[in-house]
């Protein structure tokens, strides 16, 4: 804001999510509880994604839902490290919310900002990412 960064989410090593349709994709926002477990030392959460390979597993911030403080927004970046194993894709995302205080769907609050670029299987650890700033990144 006004020329400083602002962290709105810091969630090392916690998510919520949940397991969505594939066809039609997302298709509601009914979703099933997604599994996920913890590995401390690294402060990372495992997403074993070939135990429901028919399912969209689609993950967010644990935190309550940030507001964003008032002044002149540049815009938003979302960064996630992450190790991604062999037959897995993973792509970066955020949405926008109206309000903090209303749910999913209650009258058009949350808007997609878009979407990263796929990210493809390493051994190594990785920096996935998103921004709206500046338009489309490809």
């Amino acid at each position: 804001m006004n020329g400083e960064d602002t962290v709105l989410n810091q969630d090392n090593g916690e998510v919520r999510g949940g397991l969505y349709r594939r066809d039609p994709w997302f298709g509601t926002d009914q979703h099933e509880p997604m599994p996920v477990t913890h590995d401390i030392a690294n402060h990372a959460v495992i997403l074993s994604v070939g135990l429901r390979s028919d399912r969209v597993w689609h993950f967010w911030s644990a935190s309550p839902r940030a507001a964003l403080p008032f002044g002149s927004l540049e815009g938003c970046i979302v960064k996630a490290r992450v190790k991604i194993s062999p037959g897995v894709l993973l792509q970066i995302g955020m949405d926008y919310w109206r309000t903090t205080t209303i749910a999913y769907g209650a009258g058009g609050n949350n808007h997609e900002a878009g979407a990263s670029n796929w990210y493809f299987p390493s051994e190594q650890w990785q920096e996935a990412g998103f921004t709206d700033i500046g338009g489309p990144q490809f």
